[in-house]
């Protein structure tokens, strides 16, 4: 008897041992130890009033890349098109509190840049179904080649395209970005991706006014800060510089370099792997991980909001759109029912309202929050930033 005891014993040491190395090997390899300290601090939560209706802002934002993967130039076209027609389809039965249908931020590279590609998107965004924003992919860049990179394409969106808006005071055009590689400001370890340590100073000083890149998890570029919308302030010696920053916060002036605007990041205690150990829940949307009820649950809990204003919630997802495995997901009955639920749910006119943002209008309700502003987040929708008129193409 007291040899199958032993027995016993031994499984369950051996058994626990194992989940140990598994365990040890996913806070390794999914670089998990960059962002735990601080999701265990859970830093960034805040109550919100009782009785108050609470504002869902709902952002999407995508890392558009018709070149993925160096296809031919009839498969680029191929995914343009096909957003140009399913996603007015998808978004035909969808609406906010304020009337306004779902809205897809892209998030376009600037080494990937085809004008009829364009063209096709500013349709989508003349319907209010989209709007253009930045990307890029660099690899050991140098300061002069980043600012020529950036005033050519976004000079080249203005005049070709009208993509993007532009000052009227002081002439600066205004856009937001999100880096290729997750490499922001230098931020991969093996210094791969991007070359620039005061990136941060640069993208302000060439008119970006807040970036999109996170989360990154479980790539190495993640950073400490999880969950905020914050400030970071550049230090042009060193990478890595938004790693912390100064939370946005009502009633308290800008303090740093960029906006850091960030979607959920968590553990989904729902999904384990082996049964023990939670999926990381990093708010990216695609067919092998689709916008599930459950996870438009977890993206609100998370509750990311400017500080002071707890009621204002905002979920920021991204994806990568113009991947062949991933589009019946985008494009299908997954979103479809993702919008029908976060319609449902969270929009009773009562105790949540629902309101479909770009990353531009995300970033415009933020400010208002700081400056303190109150009353509907639909009505801040411009209020720093404007819309580009997307003016029709000359001879369409």
């Amino acid at each position: 008897m007291n040899m199958h005891i032993y027995w016993g014993l031994g499984l369950v040491a051996a058994v626990f041992l194992a989940a140990v190395v598994v365990l040890a090997r996913e806070v390794r390899n999914r670089h998990i130890g960059i962002w735990f300290r601080s999701w265990l601090k859970q830093d960034w939560r805040e109550p919100a009033p009782q009785g108050v209706t609470r504002h869902l802002m709902f952002c999407f934002v995508d890392h558009y890349e018709p070149a993925w993967a160096r296809p031919t130039y009839e498969v680029e076209r191929k995914r343009v098109l096909e957003w140009k027609q399913r996603y007015p389809e998808l978004c035909a039965k969808h609406r906010d509190a304020d009337g306004f249908p779902p809205v897809h931020t892209f998030f376009y590279p600037e080494e990937e840049y085809r004008p009829e590609h364009l063209d096709d998107l500013v349709d989508l965004c003349r319907m209010r179904l989209g709007e253009i924003e930045i990307h890029l992919h660099h690899e050991d860049d140098t300061e002069a080649g980043l600012r020529e990179k950036l005033q050519r394409f976004t000079r080249t969106l203005i005049d070709r395209h009208d993509a993007l808006p532009v000052d009227p005071v002081s002439g600066q055009v205004r856009w937001a970005f999100i880096h290729g590689n997750w490499a922001l400001d230098n931020a991969h370890p093996d210094g791969t991706g991007c070359g620039v340590n005061n990136e941060l100073i640069i993208l302000r000083e060439e008119g970006c006014y807040a970036d999109y890149t996170l989360p990154a998890a479980p790539n190495p570029c993640q950073t400490v800060t999880i969950n905020q919308i914050y400030y970071a302030k550049d230090d042009p010696d060193r990478p890595r510089s938004h790693d912390h920053g100064v939370p946005v916060r009502v009633g308290t002036p800008p303090s740093g370099d960029l906006m850091i605007l960030q979607g959920p990041l968590t553990f989904d205690f729902k999904k384990r792997k082996l049964g023990l150990i939670p999926r990381i829940e990093n708010s990216d949307v695609r067919t092998n991980n689709p916008p599930t009820r459950q996870r438009v649950d977890a993206w609100v809990e998370t509750g990311i909001h400017v500080k002071g204003r707890p009621e204002w919630i905002f979920v920021k997802v991204h994806t990568h759109g113009t991947q062949e495995p991933d589009m019946p997901t985008l494009l299908g009955p997954a979103m479809d029912d993702c919008f029908t639920y976060m319609e449902t749910k969270y929009n009773c006119g009562r105790d949540w309202k629902l309101h479909y943002v770009s990353a531009r209008e995300m970033y415009n309700i933020v400010k208002a929050a700081e400056q303190g502003l109150t009353g509907d987040p639909n009505a801040y929708r411009d209020h720093v930033v404007p819309r580009p008129a997307y003016a029709p193409r000359v001879g369409a």
